[in-house]
């Protein structure tokens, strides 16, 4: 009967997550398997979710650490557990949260993997290359790569613009960031003369359908995030590089080139959508990372 109420309590929190906080589709999907992971370790121990102690969570994180879970998985699903028990507290399902005072464990912060300035330019020419067949999908597939490094938003951003949303005389979009907040962010020259070629292009794949997304397909009237990571991958494939690159890749090599080109902080912080200017401090790591690889190749100590 516990099993059967838990399992309902997680579709209200998935939905309240989807309808009351307006988080995305891959977010709501993380939630739910954290949430799932730590069921299963109580319904293995024929612990009553609703009952927990402090023993029963110390159990548990010493079950994740034996499974040889990192400080960072741990981490993600302590933050899961602790947004589904308050919101079981904010329904009145549960007098307290228990989560509320556990900490995450320390998670060591990797630098953000981003691409150069040559190889960025490599893969903005993709379409040059002798082993790529142009198609009607060329523009769109462009204009894709170009967005997400001309504004560094995130590809659920990306795939969510509305034609409504783009200004093509201030080459400005609003996006809707997390939270549900909204942003302004710029593109320059190149994808103006992209998003231009690809909006014809774009009527020819909607044919006799109407859509107010921006990015479409023939088999939809919007692209998926799943799909754009597809492109990308297809993308490096022709330009043969060979490390992994993902939208956020862009996100990252746009913010970082920023950076290295003098940006301020605050103004990038703004351009991201962050909203804590620590978020945006680990692109500095990267930037001075740079600064000193530049240093140590051109001051090379010639004394005897």
């Amino acid at each position: 009967m516990n099993e059967n109420r838990m399992e309902k309590n997680i579709e209200e929190f998935l939905e309240y997550l989807h309808s009351e906080l307006n988080y995305s589709e891959n977010t709501i999907k993380s939630y739910q398997n954290e949430i799932l992971k730590f069921k299963g370790f109580l319904d293995m121990e024929n612990i009553d979710y609703l009952k927990l102690k402090k023993e029963h969570v110390r159990a548990y994180l010493k079950y994740l650490d034996n499974l040889k879970y990192k400080n960072s998985s741990i981490s993600r699903n302590i933050s899961a557990l602790r947004t589904f028990y308050r919101f079981l507290v904010i329904k009145e399902k549960s007098d307290k949260n228990i989560f509320a005072s556990i900490r995450n464990p320390k998670v060591e912060k990797k630098l953000p993997n981003y691409l150069s300035e040559i190889d960025m330019e490599i893969i903005l020419n993709f379409r040059n290359k002798e082993n790529y067949k142009e198609s009607i999908y060329t523009n769109r597939d462009l204009l894709i790569i170009e967005l997400l490094y001309d504004t560094g938003c995130r590809v659920e951003e990306l795939v969510n613009i509305k034609l409504c949303n783009i200004n093509n005389t201030e080459k400005s979009i609003k996006v809707l960031g997390k939270g549900s907040k909204e942003r302004v962010v710029f593109y320059g020259e190149y994808a103006s003369t992209f998003l231009n070629a690809y909006l014809i292009d774009r009527k020819l794949l909607l044919g006799n359908k109407k859509s107010e997304y921006l990015f479409v397909s023939k088999e939809s009237s919007q692209l998926t995030t799943r799909r754009v990571a597809q492109i990308i991958d297809e993308i490096m494939k022709v330009v043969a590089i060979k490390n992994k690159v993902t939208p956020h890749t862009l996100r990252h090599t746009f913010a970082t080139h920023l950076l290295n080109h003098g940006a301020d902080l605050r103004s990038v912080q703004e351009l991201l959508g962050h909203s804590s200017l620590s978020t945006t401090q680990v692109y500095t790591h990267v930037s001075n990372e740079r600064l000193r690889e530049v240093y140590l190749k051109a001051h090379k100590d010639n004394r005897k």
